[in-house]
Parts: structure tokens; sequence; C-alpha cells
């Protein structure tokens, strides 16, 4: 007997491999929405030095509000955040803290001291707690197992684009007219956005494309966790925790690198804001956006295969980005600098896709947005508290000494965290296998 193409079985596999109806115009929405959050996030680095220059800040007061005071809230509050749209309707939730973060945003602009700028930055990280997490899940339920990791480095085109956008308007509304308009500009066009999410994104079923419950039997239906079970589910298993904590130890080096590169290029090298607002936003948008891009396609391709890749993507990256990131530092002059940083800005971005996409696959669907939202716990608390802050702190340190190329030595600084962040990957990966060869499968 032949089987038609009609044929009831393949129609149901084809279900089970096909988005939502929908999915790619969530996922447009979605990732417009994570370049609003990442550029209103990094807005407050890119114009640096006309802050600098007004408010009479110094490294460490610019690291400490672009690092810790932000991350102290945006961290713990995606905790909370996450809970909440596990049970509730996450379309919603991404809606009202992305109004919220755009509102914060504009209110930067109005700022008349470093007090109310940190006041504010804080109030942007509030908003930004209910940003990505719920983003997370909502693709993972409108997306198939097999292109989630796809989706998701789609998605994750948000913080280059964000920071491109941000480098080239930001600076330009700077030059033009005052940092100030930059902040209140963006800021309106977040809340606008804010009422699109809520008009135009639609809540997926949770879980209705997984093929079964994670670490679940296939008839058994999928439970609600309670808080703290998944927290503890999450970090009691070796290869979550082992993410976390790898992806922790690199953000400390790319925040610190995002949050210092355009003071740094401009104080140091001698780049204007007109010429940072088109050849390092372009560097940004094309590095940082190629190498989340290659990393999900490289996931999709050998992870069903070889699970260890999750890990040892992102190792060979980092260590292929570090002697080009002491170019960059040496460089004498700014083109050289950015000739040297191109490969590296996408290198430093080869775990992002691959993490976020490991951990939502890891887990049940019911756990996902606060499974993500532990993940941006650590890595932010660590990477974006401690990061930005240290190389603030370091510069500080380093100006006595070296008046006019302290921003220089602190950079040199990050090389050993390079390092520490390709152990910690090769590490995850050892507990991949082991947790592979416990199940009798192959990393």
């Amino acid at each position: 007997m032949t089987t038609t193409d009609s044929s009831p079985s393949l129609d149901a596999a084809r279900a089970a491999t096909a988005p939502r109806p929908g999915a790619w115009t969530a996922l447009a929405i979605l990732c417009f929405v994570y370049v609003l959050n990442f550029l209103d996030r990094q807005l407050l680095s890119i114009l640096a030095k006309p802050i600098q220059d007004d408010l009479g800040i110094t490294d460490g007061q610019l690291g400490l509000i672009g690092g810790l005071y932000f991350a102290a809230f945006y961290c713990i509050l995606a905790i909370p955040v996450g809970w909440l749209a596990d049970r509730t309707n996450r379309v919603k939730v991404l809606s009202i803290a992305c109004g919220l973060w755009s509102a914060a945003t504009a209110a930067c602009g109005l700022a008349a001291n470093y007090p109310q700028l940190a006041a504010a930055r804080m109030a942007v990280g509030v908003g930004e707690a209910g940003g990505v997490p719920p983003s997370y899940a909502i693709i993972s339920d409108y997306f198939p197992p097999g292109t989630r990791g796809t989706a998701l480095s789609l998605f994750n085109l948000g913080p280059p684009i964000g920071q491109a956008l941000g480098v080239a308007f930001g600076a330009s509304i700077a030059a033009a007219y005052s940092w100030r308009s930059a902040f209140i500009v963006i800021g309106i066009i977040g809340v606008a956005t804010a009422i699109i999410v809520w008009v135009f994104v639609k809540e997926p079923k949770r879980g209705g494309l997984d093929v079964a419950p994670v670490s679940a039997p296939a008839a058994e239906p999928v439970a609600r966790s309670g808080f703290w079970d998944t927290c503890k589910m999450f970090f009691a298993r070796p290869v979550l925790l082992r993410t976390a904590l790898a992806c922790a130890t690199t953000q400390f080096v790319t925040y610190a690198i995002l949050n210092f590169t355009i003071l740094f290029l401009m104080r140091e090298k001698g780049m204007t804001l007109n010429e940072v607002a088109i050849y390092y936003a372009l560097l940004i948008g094309f590095g940082i956006g190629a190498g989340m891009y290659v990393s999900g396609r490289l996931i999709d391709k050998l992870a069903p295969r070889w699970k260890a890749a999750y890990a040892y993507i992102p190792a060979i990256g980092l260590a292929l980005a570090i002697p080009l990131f002491i170019g960059f530092v040496w460089a004498p002059s700014w083109p050289l600098a950015l000739a040297c940083l191109a490969l590296p800005t996408g290198l430093n971005y080869f775990y992002l896709s691959p993490a976020v996409t490991f951990v939502q696959e890891e887990v049940r669907p019911d756990q996902r947005v606060l499974s993500g939202a532990l993940l941006l716990l650590v890595m932010n608390l660590v990477g974006l508290g401690l990061g930005p802050t240290f190389l603030g702190f370091m510069s500080d340190y380093f100006r006595p000494s070296y008046p006019d190329n302290s921003l220089q030595m602190a950079f040199y600084c990050l090389v050993p965290f390079y390092v520490l962040a390709v152990l910690m990957f090769l590490w995850l990966a050892s507990a991949i296998k082991r947790e592979e060869k416990e199940r009798g499968g192959i990393a």
C-alpha cells in the first residue's frame, strides 16, 4: 500500500516540525523589542563622553550605573517576573515591561545630576527584568525543536542591531543636538512598541510543539512546577549551573568591553562622535550579528549528533578572540583598533545562542521562563554587574600612573577573564559528556 503526501502520519510529522502560524511575525516583533531593550541598556555607554562632559562623572561612577546599579535590579527582579510569566500571559508581561523601561529611558534624558541619572538607570533595569526571559519562552513555543537554535539566534540579533542603531542614531543625535534628546526620543519609540506587542503578538500554547515534556513520560501531562522546585532543579543540574557560570564569565568580558569601547576609542584613540556613528556602528551590527547567527546555525546542525557542541562552540570562539583583542587594545590608531576588533566582536558572542537554546531544550515547558531568568540572573549579576564596574574602577586606579591611557591598561586586565571563560566552557563540556554517558548517549 502506498502512503500519499496527504496521509495523517505525514501531516502530523509536518505539523510537529513546522513553526506555529504567525511565528515569524511574532519573532520579528520580539526581536525589535530586544533591539530596544539592548539599545536602551547600552545608550549610556554610547553617550558616555558627552554625559561625562556634562555631568562631570568619573569612569568608576559610569561603571557603577552601567553595571552594578543597573544589574542589581535587572537580575534580581527577573526571577519573580519570570515566575509570574510562567503562570500568566507572557505577552502582556513583556508589553508592560517594555513600556516601563522605555519611560525610564526617557527619564534618563531629563536627569540633572549623577544621583538622578543613577535612579533612572535603576528604573530601566526594573523594566528590562521582564523583557528577555518571557521572549525566550514565547519563541520556544512558536518554534519546534530543531528550529529553535536558528529562531533564538535570530532573536539574539537584537543586541547587535540595538547596539549598532544606538551607536548610529544616538551618536548622531548627540552630535547634532544633545545626549538628552537621544534618550527621550528612543524612550518614546519604546512606549509605542509596547502597545504593538500587546495588540499583535498572541500568547502561544505552552509546550504545544514539544514531543513530550523533558524528563517526563510521553503520556504524563505537563505539570506546573513551583518556584523553588524550578530553582532547585536549575542549580542542582551540573549542566545548567555550569552553563550559567560559563556565560557569566564570558559576559564579564563582553559587557566590560561594550560599556567602555566607545569612550576608549574617543578618548584614547581619537575618534569623533560622527566617526563612531558610522564605523563602530557597522562593526557592532555586522560583527555581533554574525556571531549570534552563525553560532545558532552551528548548534542546529551539530548539537543533535554532538551535544557537547553547546560548550565547544563558545570555547573555540573565545580562544580565537584573545590575540586579536590584545591587538585592539594595543593598536596606536582607531582604524587599526577597529580592524583588530572586528573578528573578536563576533567570536565573543558564540556563547549566547548555544546557551539559551540549551537551557530551553533541557527544561520542561512550564519551567522555561523562570529557567531563562535564572540563567540571566547568574550571567548578568556577574557579567553586567561586575564587568563594567571592574573596568571602570581599574581605569580610575591606573589614571594617576597612566593619565593618557588608563583605559588601555584597564582593558589588558580583561585577558585573564577571557582565558577563564574558555576553561569554564570546557568544564561545561565535561558535564554534558558525563550526563550523556549516564543516560547511555554519546556526547
